[in-house]
């Protein structure tokens, strides 16, 4: 049997320990800001774990990107959660999204903000961690940024026309994949499109 790999221990404990604080009585959240009940962040309650597990925003907020909608335009066409996860950074549960166990034969999962091909169906494969993981992505549709905290480094990743937060990707985990990387994504950051244009090809690694 294949237990996931550290990072996803990492990840599914931040979701957790948000979820935990949030379903607390609303006598004990009192000082805290109103979240919606099963609301989560990207980043745990607890102020040191806090530095530890938070996403770093300087690299990427500065980046420049083709899709320069402000926030109030983004509110417009993404609902509170989406805004949540690709403009403020946030992590869904694990296992909580469909494409999780979504694995079509053909397609492509574009941008849930801007609707650019990120990934093609053939990219992804079965982790086990609780998010969509794809080995791989469309040449230039995916942009990385070093994210360090409190001596923890790990990847970012952002959809590249916008500059929307889709997760993070891990190297050498030891999967059987082309590229032994994986692409942990928000399904919440993703639509998919079983037939757009991108599907043609034979989705190697590139």
């Amino acid at each position: 049997m294949r237990f996931p790999p550290f990072s996803s221990f990492v990840r599914t404990f931040v979701a957790f320990t948000n979820a935990t604080a949030h379903l607390r009585p609303t006598a004990q959240r009192t000082l805290a800001p109103p979240l919606n009940t099963f609301g989560l962040r990207s980043m745990p309650t607890i102020p040191f774990l806090s530095s530890f597990f938070g996403t770093s925003t300087s690299a990427s907020d500065k980046m420049s990107y083709p899709d320069q909608r402000s926030n109030d335009e983004w509110h417009a066409v993404l609902n509170k959660e989406q805004f949540r996860v690709l403009r403020e950074k946030g992590t869904e549960a694990p296992f909580s999204h469909e494409f999780d166990k979504h694995h079509p034969n053909a397609g492509v999962y574009t941008c849930a903000g801007c609707d650019a091909p990120l990934y093609k169906a053939n990219h992804k494969f079965k982790s086990g961690c609780g998010w969509p993981a794809y080995f791989d992505s469309i040449p230039g549709a995916v942009t990385r940024h070093t994210d360090s905290s409190f001596g923890m480094e790990r990847t970012e990743i952002v959809c590249s026309k916008c500059g929307g937060h889709l997760g993070h990707v891990f190297k050498g985990e030891g999967y059987n994949t082309p590229t032994d990387e994986r692409h942990c994504v928000n399904g919440i950051s993703l639509k998919f499109n079983k037939d757009d244009p991108q599907t043609s090809g034979n989705g190697e690694a590139k």
